[in-house]
């Protein structure tokens, strides 16, 4: 089977384990998030390094999606600004809680951290720092990656615990060790990543049940209209005008 048969099946696979194995953990983060939303309040989604930086991204702003989001898109640990420094940013303790408080996390308050790792300093501090604010915490983390990473192992948080173990509600990505899917002929390294599929797809299944349950309830929650639709511009300008001094990035 070639690569291009191969992949597509693996993260096919993937998601559908994801899907079938995480109900619960999605309600309980769903209903947790549309709290958020009912209460007036903004959801804070935390993508701690490197390529689950885009988690933050693929809540915020995104046509159909939820308007009250605040991205925690920090610099720090975004790739952008290289990638070996994104690593040792990531990898360096204290640095979480200096983040938080830029955006205003506190008590009360729900952030959603996204990494399917789940072991590097920042990650593990995010949650922890949360927990002191009194702040509800959800994880979109792999839980069998970080209990299968040895102790000790450099991108560990420096006290090895993992961000499943400290996260109020954890949805687990399913994202395998080392990330990477599929084996060829000849080749030691795993190629196709996983992570960016696992964790979008956990992302908005949590959103768009949070959605479906506000709408249940009789809300009819803020959404985004894509800009490039016939009329997005005008449906989002009362968006814009009620968030945009709330929501640090819009």
């Amino acid at each position: 089977m070639s690569f291009l048969q191969q992949y597509p099946d693996e993260i096919v696979a993937l998601l559908r384990r994801l899907v079938a194995e995480e109900g619960p953990a999605i309600e309980l983060a769903a209903a947790r998030v549309a709290d958020t939303i009912a209460a007036d309040r903004l959801l804070h989604v935390f993508g701690t390094g490197g390529h689950s930086y885009m988690g933050a991204e693929e809540l915020f702003f995104r046509a159909g999606g939820l308007v009250p989001v605040n991205a925690i898109l920090d610099e720090g640990v975004s790739l952008g600004h290289g990638a070996l420094r994104s690593m040792a940013v990531e990898r360096t303790p204290g640095y979480a809680k200096a983040v938080l408080d830029v955006h205003q996390v506190g008590a009360d308050d729900t952030l959603v951290i996204v990494n399917a790792y789940g072991v590097n300093a920042v990650t593990v501090d995010a949650a922890m720092e949360a927990r002191r604010r009194g702040c509800v915490t959800i994880a979109v983390t792999s839980v069998a990656l970080q209990r299968a990473l040895p102790p000790g192992h450099p991108s560990r948080h420096p006290s090895g615990r993992n961000l499943c173990d400290e996260a109020d509600i954890v949805v687990d990505c399913k994202v395998p060790m080392g990330d990477a899917l599929v084996e060829l002929p000849g080749l030691r390294q795993r190629i196709g990543a996983s992570s960016t599929f696992g964790n979008a797809m956990a992302l908005n299944l949590i959103a768009g049940r949070a959605v479906e349950l506000l709408v249940a309830r009789g809300n009819e929650p803020p959404l985004w209209q894509s800009a490039n639709s016939p009329g997005g511009d005008d449906a989002n300008v009362r968006h814009v005008k009620a968030y945009r001094q709330r929501i640090k990035k819009l």
